[in-house]
């Protein structure tokens, strides 16, 4: 005996796919109701409050922010970045319109940082004004500082602001390191007026100040306005002769000058004269008969800016390896930039050869000085 004939079979086979369909519609309602993001292992995370000026990494990703956004959100703030409205978030690296739409109602701005709105009494001056870089963090205690030797030359204004510069004073700082071509003495430094008697006090201990082998300063004549010796005045500079001026020099042929000034390019400037000796156009006996009939303003060097340079920037200098590019812009995507060469060392990003070699050529900015 049949169960169904043919008609009312027909009929329970148009009536299956429509079932199937109300019950995909129900799963997917209920899946878009969960404010819910789904990890990269496929497991559910469900969204909770979260505050981008105070949470750290782990809590961003506790709360279930992205692990791209959750990095760009503390990349930035260590750069001094405050979030003042929800919409700051917007600019983060990897936070798209949907995303953003998602994680809104959970993003907790604190009234203190909220911008004020305009009054007649604000003398037509903006509610607030964002400071990248905080005014006097060691007097304030907003952050942790603990004095080291640095170098001048590569020196950046957020790290000035860490022993009590305004971020206006350490960008006159940088100015004048730049315009006079280097600080390469105490006394220069405390030439620079934004500098105090007190500061110079406190801060010169710790300063590397570069010195150009070429270049001979005494205590009575600092620079810039040091003299090159009289030995020297008829020295090449290696830095600004072309292939014809190298050429004249016993020692050096056609190939070899060729190579010096194409090595010069790439590296930026030599910063001293024994780096010829890197060139295998350049052979031992050769370099003996040139090193007494050559020197080298290290201070026209081309710099390279670490903590925004892209990729090829970089990776065209001959002092950056493969591996040691590969680490810069991780811990770069990770954490943000840095404000002195110690840190790459310490973070094992550069070897301390490497740090040395590269040093001269690097910068540590800021957004707030560019």
């Amino acid at each position: 005996m049949k169960l169904f004939d043919q008609v009312e079979r027909r009929g329970v086979l148009t009536l299956l796919p429509l079932l199937l369909i109300v019950l995909m519609l129900a799963i997917l309602i209920d899946v878009i109701d969960k404010p819910a993001l789904m990890t990269s292992s496929e497991q559910e995370v469900v969204l909770q409050p979260f505050d981008p000026n105070s949470f750290e990494y782990e809590q961003l990703r506790e709360s279930g922010v992205p692990t791209a956004v959750a990095a760009g959100i503390v990349r930035w703030r260590r750069y001094g970045k405050v979030y003042r409205i929800e919409e700051d978030l917007t600019q983060v690296s990897g936070m798209t319109d949907s995303l953003y739409t998602l994680l809104k109602p959970y993003i907790i701005i604190a009234d203190s940082l909220a911008p004020r709105p305009y009054t007649e009494r604000s003398n037509s001056r903006p509610a607030f004004r964002e400071n990248t870089i905080p005014r006097n963090p060691i007097s304030e205690n907003k952050i942790s500082f603990t004095p080291e030797r640095f170098s001048l030359d590569t020196v950046s204004a957020a790290y000035l602001a860490l022993w009590g510069f305004s971020p206006k004073q350490a960008d006159v700082i940088l100015r004048y390191r730049d315009a006079s071509g280097g600080i390469r003495s105490a006394e220069q430094f405390r030439r620079c007026y934004v500098v105090s008697e007190e500061m110079a006090e406190k801060i010169i201990p710790y300063i590397i100040f570069s010195v150009d082998a070429a270049i001979v300063c005494t205590d009575d004549k600092p620079t810039p306005e040091c003299e090159l010796p009289e030995f020297a005045t008829n020295l090449i500079d290696i830095n600004s002769a072309d292939s014809a001026a190298l050429v004249a020099i016993d020692g050096i042929g056609p190939k070899s000058a060729a190579e010096i000034v194409k090595y010069r390019n790439l590296l930026g400037g030599y910063h001293s004269v024994e780096q010829i000796a890197e060139l295998k156009t350049v052979t031992e006996s050769n370099f003996e008969k040139i090193l007494p009939k050559i020197c080298c303003d290290s201070f026209v060097i081309s710099k390279i800016d670490i903590n925004f340079a892209g990729p090829k920037e970089l990776g065209r200098h001959p002092y950056v390896s493969a591996r040691a590019l590969r680490r810069i812009i991780k811990q770069r995507q990770l954490k943000g930039g840095w404000s002195r060469i110690e840190e790459l060392i310490e973070q094992n990003i550069l070897s301390e050869e490497e740090a040395k070699r590269l040093a001269p050529y690097l910068r540590f900015g800021t957004r707030a000085t560019e």
